[in-house]
């Protein structure tokens, strides 16, 4: 009984140990799109009153670790079933991402200047007003964050899953696992760190000490500037990952931007593939778009 014990043990630790090492691996794998992630779920809670903007991180938060604990058994399901269906669902949710980037772009295009200025006027007045009931509001722009969050979470689980497809299953669960919870709780985490910096900026600006204060006013500073920031950079972020997924699922394509990179090195080569996966995302975007307002129009809306 006690060697098997120890045996038992011993396979415990092994399995432990190479989850360990795996989780690693996969981690590495996926920060490019944690960082990627990091810029769409910071973007989606601009406009958010500033007393509300943590419980919307936290219920986006929870939501991505519903989307992983739906993602998780159906990526291991699809891989052991139909592993040919991965890559057309991931071009699927590609193309999603590219439709709602190009969507932002062409948005002064597809809507007036007077709705725009009537809606921010409608936003201002209703965050302003403590009577007017911005729940609603706040419902909408957490299931935004939460359907991008689903397409982030399936690449980033498709990406660890790649890494450990030759390990046993309970190695898979495992490491997958490790890697769901890790970036959720590091995105989210900084993302809660992001939104509350004004707030951080205004509690040191009213110290006493001087130092506290001038690191208060660069906060306030940069707070609003670093949204902005956010702003670009998600819907960058839309292109490069949603033209990516893209690039990958379709062979000549891959091909033929894996040559281009080639023929760079270093930077130039990073520079080389993530512009040729962003023009593939805004024409594919704009393809999508172009589909959508078609059928809009076809259906008289």
């Amino acid at each position: 009984m006690a060697s098997s014990l120890l045996v038992l043990l011993d396979d415990i630790t092994t399995v432990l140990d190479d989850v360990a090492t795996m989780t690693k691996v996969a981690a590495k794998k996926t920060a490019g799109v944690l960082g990627d992630d990091l810029a769409l779920n910071a973007q989606q809670v601009t406009g958010v009153n500033a007393d509300r903007e943590l419980p919307v991180v936290w219920a986006v938060a929870v939501g991505s670790l519903i989307n992983k604990a739906i993602l998780v058994p159906a990526a291991l399901a699809i891989s052991a079933l139909a592993p040919w269906a991965v890559t057309p669902l991931l071009m699927v949710g590609g193309a999603y991402l590219c439709f709602e980037g190009f969507e932002k772009l062409a948005h002064k295009f597809l809507h007036s200047k007077a709705e725009d200025e009537a809606h921010h006027q409608q936003l201002v007045q209703a965050i302003a007003d403590p009577q007017v009931d911005m729940k609603e509001f706040e419902r909408e722009k957490v299931k935004g964050a939460i359907r991008t969050d689903f397409i982030l979470s399936a690449e980033i689980i498709v990406i660890a899953l790649g890494t450990v497809a030759s390990a046993s299953l309970q190695q898979q669960l495992a490491v997958l696992v490790a890697v769901s919870v890790a970036m959720t709780v590091g995105v989210y985490g900084f993302v809660a760190g992001i939104v509350k910096m004004d707030d951080a900026g205004l509690w040191l600006s009213r110290k006493s000490s001087a130092l506290a204060q001038v690191v208060g006013r660069f906060l306030l500073a940069a707070a609003p500037q670093l949204m902005k920031l956010l702003s670009v950079l998600g819907t960058a972020a839309m292109f490069l990952v949603g033209g990516g997924i893209l690039v990958h699922g379709l062979g000549p394509v891959h091909h033929f931007v894996e040559h281009l990179a080639s023929g760079h090195s270093g930077f130039g080569a990073v520079l080389a593939e993530n512009t040729a996966n962003a023009l593939v995302g805004v024409i594919a975007g704009a393809l999508v778009l172009a589909g959508v307002v078609l059928v809009q129009k076809l259906r008289g809306r």
